[in-house]
């Protein structure tokens, strides 16, 4: 079972590069163990782009790396907080994709202004301001688990977002889906005045019509077969 869910974490951080989120060697993305030690973490001083299952290892909640090697993220505390305190949640993507931190930083509103963002609202994106340092401790883990709430992202603002699902194609898809909605908002406000956008009745329709589980998953499927071969290094 690990290792099928090392794979599927390495596979995740190479969508995620390969859809605009990376970062140099920043970012992460984990998945909560089966067997509850804790969550499959992506290792540190890797680029999204080059996560392989071997560079993805078992973090507790203490932090302590139980199997696998490389470094451990400073941040293992979003990821592990975030499962503590939602059940439901059985994957956690950590990014920081230009698009959404620019629209949480200049205080501006998600708003369904296409399909994407009906992904997420109604209601409001949370917002994480706290701090725009790196989460180190499990006491900041714990608010930010506290903002996000039962959304399945939140902005940290001037920082990234955290997106989260039932497992990792969830996750991942909405981590992709929210940086779409926020590029698509900042090109219509671009174009001139103000975009209009779904009123909520609507958006909680579309939701529904474009976002279920079947479609998500196809979506996933997308993405895996557009991933280009990962190159030894």
């Amino acid at each position: 079972m690990s290792g099928d869910v090392r794979e599927i974490v390495a596979t995740s951080s190479r969508i995620l590069a390969a859809s605009g989120h990376g970062d140099l060697i920043w970012g992460h993305v984990s998945a909560r163990d089966p067997e509850g030690r804790g969550v499959w973490l992506k290792s540190a001083e890797w680029g999204l782009d080059e996560v392989t299952p071997e560079r993805v290892h078992l973090v507790d909640g203490d932090g302590m790396v139980r199997s696998g090697d490389g470094t451990r993220h400073s941040e293992y505390p979003i990821h592990t907080e975030i499962m503590a305190a939602r059940p439901d949640v059985g994957a956690v993507v950590h990014t920081h994709p230009p698009h959404a931190v620019a629209l949480a930083a200049a205080g501006d509103s998600l708003r369904p202004v296409s399909h994407a963002a009906n992904y997420f609202v109604p209601p409001q994106v949370p917002r994480f301001t706290d701090t725009a340092d790196l989460v180190l401790t499990a006491e900041l883990g714990r608010s930010l688990a506290g903002v996000l709430g039962s959304a399945s992202a939140a902005f940290l603002v001037n920082h990234g977002i955290v997106a989260v699902g039932r497992d990792v194609e969830e996750a991942t898809v909405a981590a992709i889906l929210l940086e779409r909605a926020c590029e698509q908002q900042l090109l219509t406000h671009a174009a001139g005045g103000w975009p209009t956008w779904s009123p909520p009745e609507e958006s909680r329709a579309k939701r529904e019509h474009i976002y279920h589980d079947k479609a998500v998953s196809a979506v996933w499927e997308y993405l895996v077969r557009q991933l280009p071969a990962l190159e030894p290094r």
